[in-house]
């Protein structure tokens, strides 16, 4: 039980940086003149929880085994969504509890959806503290994916131990100089977009915002048309570019650095990730030229497919509109998502590829019954357990998206909400379909009970759902 001093100790740590990076919006407050308590009370209030934590565990012995790993990644993200929603709560817009967590909550699993319905009106802090919690949430579950999921051996991520020598008794010291590569990394990529975008016409502030979302692939923005308001080519050319960067494999970058100079041409998973944005283009193109030309705009195409298959959610154009197909395909991207250790969600490029080459071997073995064919990913052999794991967890991704859609059903929402709401949420993506959760709707209207069941959906998706589900085993914790 001593070991649960740790899981305590490393919340406290988190609870403390929370409350710190709570103190950036005194900023946005001094220079818009928009002053007031919310912010400053919600940060002492954070840290003190923090320091508590982290005082009245300092003696841990700083080892995690399997069922403390994943304890901590569910409470990491539970509380950080819990006390992230306290600047909401005090704020001078008024926001309910629920509207606060799952605002929160949204933010920090970098799922996108906003419960605001006008978002110009809002005060710069807030919507300052908004892009904050996607950036933290983009740069934790990297190395979250990066560490400790490969460890925890959660639906196939343990194809990426960052060491053969991992060990589920405890976290690698290693594990904390990956981490701040990954920092460094993460930081000069938001630079970066935030100088891109500040260059080609966005104000500092909404280039400061706008780059913090759009690295975390999380999609909120400052306005209600979201990126659209610009209504500027550049500015979506940048956003694809970063939006592309941060959903590739975080690991591939510290690769890089480390002169492997040609990762990003030789990784299977990037590869097959831009084959998938290609693709998706050529027959979106190919449907619209046929079907309505009317709404032919491959700028519009490029953009919101890169979008939707990342899970960042910004939007150009109305898409719900360009007829049935379309919305099939957006749901079908929603569902795949980008790479394994990035800052995307949904079921993950390289789970699909080795769904893909499982089901190929199969049929060879019905064709040539005395055959033998050896599964491999990447030129390396996959056995059957690890087959399994990526099996099971698609089949559950499936399953619960099927019961968040029934459970919003039941809740009096049409089939078109239900669907791309539970849809999206899984898989963090942001907008969904229909005219009241749509492009360039929100989630503002739906009712309380709606939201709490999308929250539940946005943190099972964010932590590959049996990071979550496994803690109600009683079997489990069994030693």
């Amino acid at each position: 039980m001593s070991n649960y001093k740790t899981v305590f100790f490393t919340l406290g740590i988190l609870q403390i940086i929370l409350g710190i990076f709570m103190l950036i919006p005194l900023i946005a407050q001094f220079i818009y003149y928009e002053l007031d308590s919310s912010f400053l009370a919600a940060s002492i209030i954070t840290i003190i929880f923090g320091t508590l934590f982290f005082l009245s565990n300092i003696d841990h012995d700083k080892k995690l085994n399997l069922q403390q790993a994943f304890l901590l990644t569910a409470l990491s993200w539970l509380s950080i969504a819990i006390f992230g929603s306290l600047p909401f709560i005090f704020s001078s817009v008024g926001f309910s509890f629920t509207n606060a967590f799952f605002e929160s909550m949204s933010g920090i699993t970098t799922t996108g959806s906003t419960i605001i319905p006008n978002l110009e009106n809002m005060p710069k802090a807030i919507l300052l503290w908004r892009a904050i919690l996607q950036w933290l949430g983009g740069i934790g579950i990297i190395v979250m994916a990066i560490t400790l999921m490969p460890i925890m051996n959660v639906g196939g991520m343990q194809l990426f131990k960052i060491s053969n020598n991992d060990s589920s008794e405890k976290i690698l010291p290693k594990s904390k100089e990956i981490a701040l590569r990954l920092i460094y990394i993460y930081s000069g990529l938001t630079a970066m977009c935030a100088l891109s975008y500040k260059i080609l016409g966005m104000n500092i502030f909404d280039s400061l915002t706008h780059s913090m979302t759009t690295i975390a692939t999380g999609g909120f923005s400052n306005y209600n048309e979201s990126i659209g308001f610009f209504d500027n080519i550049y500015i979506e050319i940048s956003a694809m570019i970063f939006i592309i960067l941060g959903s590739l494999p975080f690991i591939a970058y510290i690769k890089f650095l480390s002169g492997d100079k040609k990762i990003f041409f030789s990784d299977i998973q990037i590869k097959t990730f831009i084959k998938i944005i290609l693709i998706s283009i050529i027959i979106l193109s190919i449907y619209l030229i046929i079907n309505n030309s009317a709404q032919m705009n491959y700028r519009s195409i490029f953009f919101n497919i890169i979008s939707i298959l990342t899970g960042t959610g910004y939007v150009n154009a109305q898409f719900d509109n360009w007829g049935g197909f379309p919305i099939i395909l957006f749901l079908g991207l929603m569902f795949i998502g980008g790479c394994a250790g990035s800052t995307t969600c949904g079921i993950k490029i390289f789970r699909i590829q080795i769904l893909y080459s499982f089901i190929s071997n199969q049929l060879k073995k019905i064709i040539y019954p005395k055959g033998i064919f050896i599964l491999k990913y990447d030129k390396n052999p996959v056995d059957n357990k690890f087959v399994a794991s990526i099996i099971s967890f698609i089949f559950m991704y499936l399953v619960i998206f099927f019961i968040i859609t029934a459970l919003l059903a039941l809740t009096g929402l049409d089939f078109i909400t239900s669907i791309s709401g539970a849809a999206t949420s899984i898989s963090n993506v942001g907008p969904g379909l229909g005219s009241i959760i749509g492009p360039n709707g929100n989630f503002s209207l739906l009712p309380d009970i709606s939201k709490w069941i999308l929250t539940v959906g946005m943190i099972l998706g964010r932590l590959e759902l049996f990071a979550i589900l496994v803690l109600f085993l009683p079997s489990f914790w069994r030693n």
